[in-house]
């Protein structure tokens, strides 16, 4: 009965101390004594007790107290949003009296989910903190530094009489050049980069701590979709293309489902016959009071919805439906193209879906090219997309290369992953006509294509002296709004019915005179 007594007291104590009560000194001071009494009143068989129970009760005095079992940290504030913005929201208190302003900095390190995949989350620690001390070298003692989540580390920049744009720029790159700096880990050492945001409090209207964080954590996210290493500032305009997005991950879901997004087709030509050697299916959205939404603006939200192989699908049945219309109108469209994600890629019943699908359309697989990213293939290791790619290619599916050019794919991994035509980024295509350098690039490109045994087309041609060029250098087929817009497929018929009419149509070689 007393020792039951006294483990009834000890829980009451613990619910009362609350979090604290697990790392509590005076806890630590009175344990060896409590044991003492137990082992006098019970003997060994209290002791045995006690080791059992006192976890027990740690555990429910936790749960009871509302609070979660973490750790002790050396620094814990350093993980903490609230700690930042308590010190915006003090700084922000001072602005009335003294005319200074804060800012707030934040530091987003680049791809650094894929570190984290490489090396796991044990492993990115000493590099975060490593971060995190040379941070702390660069400030000033009246500012704070916050790592607010597990690649991103945000400042409070105290109060100045003026924070102007330059002034913001200087400091945001000399925080970049100290991460940019390389991490020595064991034997091995490595560099990484950092996306920044800024904000100052006098571009917002009501300011507060959070607001304030917020709006610099919009510009480093708007910043990195610029590319690594970028650094953006805070504006109203990114505020309200921040809200315009939010709206449309809102609506995409319900846009899918009311069949506003389906593709619409841009045709490929032959440079040797001039005729149609296939159609790329392109996502675009008719939404019924914006009208059609650029896919610039709108595929973004889809992914950040998580809804790109939703799309996938909308847009393959959408693709393969087309070809049949095709064929039952007597019009000769060899295959389409349709574009797939990394994310599509990675499914692991990737194959057997498409299979499916095309038996469901009563297709060979050959009426389909899948489209693929260079910049997919440039980074992928062997794992399932390489197994889907290479099982695409074996069920009879063709494999374009997309955005060739732009993702420093090996040869080794165009022949690892079966690709049989490359599909030469517009970058190159610009004004090829005029300029001897892209000539020869381009040349270069198609000499490599050609011994390798690959097909080629042109991305973007966009004029006829561009695509008399590329012709004559060699290139298969062409591609772009010169030839063609991209079409719904009510249009395509008639489309497809003139094209083949002009072709036919015998050159004019008469010349007038005078």
């Amino acid at each position: 009965m007393r020792i039951r007594s006294s483990l009834a007291t000890a829980l009451t104590s613990l619910r009362h101390l609350g979090p604290k009560a697990v790392w509590y000194p005076l806890l630590l001071a009175v344990f060896p004594a409590m044991t003492l009494a137990i082992y006098r009143a019970s003997g060994e068989t209290g002791l045995y007790l006690l080791a059992v129970t006192i976890p027990v009760l740690v555990a429910l005095a936790a749960l009871m107290a509302g609070w979660q079992i973490d750790p002790p940290s050396a620094d814990k504030t350093l993980s903490r949003r609230d700690v930042l913005e308590t010190a915006l929201d003090l700084s922000l208190g001072q602005t009335a009296e003294s005319g200074r302003v804060p800012a707030c900095v934040v530091l987003r390190i680049d791809d650094f989910d894929a570190l984290v995949a490489r090396m796991g989350s044990r492993g990115c620690a000493p590099i975060l903190d490593q971060f995190q001390s040379r941070l702390s070298t660069a400030l000033r003692s009246a500012d704070t530094l916050a790592r607010i989540d597990d690649a991103s580390f945000a400042i409070a920049l105290a109060p100045a009489a003026r924070y102007d744009l330059e002034t913001l720029l200087q400091i945001s790159a000399r925080l970049q050049a100290h991460i940019a700096e390389a991490v020595r880990l064991d034997h091995t050492s490595l560099r990484l980069s950092a996306s920044v945001g800024f904000c100052v409090a006098d571009r917002l209207p009501a300011p507060t701590g959070q607001r304030l964080l917020d709006a610099a954590e919009m510009a480093a996210v708007e910043a990195r979709r610029h590319g690594g290493g970028s650094i953006r500032a805070y504006s109203r305009e990114l505020h309200q293309r921040r809200e315009t997005s939010l709206a449309l991950i809102d609506d995409v879901t319900d846009a899918l489902d009311r069949g506003e997004i389906y593709p619409w087709f841009q045709p490929q030509i032959s440079t040797d016959t001039g005729k149609v050697t296939g159609f790329e299916a392109l996502a675009r959205w008719h939404h019924p009071k914006r009208g059609l939404i650029s896919p610039a603006e709108f595929l973004p939200a889809i992914e950040q919805a998580g809804l790109m192989g939703r799309l996938g699908e909308v847009i393959l049945s959408g693709a393969l439906a087309a070809v049949v219309d095709w064929d039952k109108a007597g019009l000769n469209v060899p295959h389409v193209g349709v574009n797939f994600s990394g994310e599509e890629l990675a499914d692991p019943a990737l194959v057997d879906r498409i299979s499916w699908t095309l038996d469901r359309h009563d297709l060979t697989p050959d009426r389909l090219a899948i489209e693929i990213l260079e910049t997919v293939i440039s980074e992928t290791p062997e794992d399932t997309v390489c197994r889907n790619i290479s099982g695409l290619a074996n069920l009879g599916c063709l494999i374009d290369l997309d955005d060739f050019g732009t993702g420093h794919a090996s040869i080794t991994s165009i022949r690892r992953f079966a690709i049989g035509r490359l599909k030469i980024d517009r970058s190159f295509v610009s004004k090829v006509d005029q300029d001897p350098e892209q000539q020869r690039m381009v040349g270069a490109i198609l000499t490599m294509a050609e011994r390798l045994g690959l097909d080629c087309l042109a991305e973007g041609v966009e004029t006829s002296g561009e695509h008399a060029m590329l012709s004559q250098l060699g290139c298969g087929h062409v591609q772009g709004f010169g030839l063609a817009l991209p079409m719904p497929l009510e249009d395509t018929p008639d489309w497809l019915r003139r094209h083949a009419a002009a072709i036919a149509r015998p050159p004019d070689l008469t010349r007038r005179i005078g």
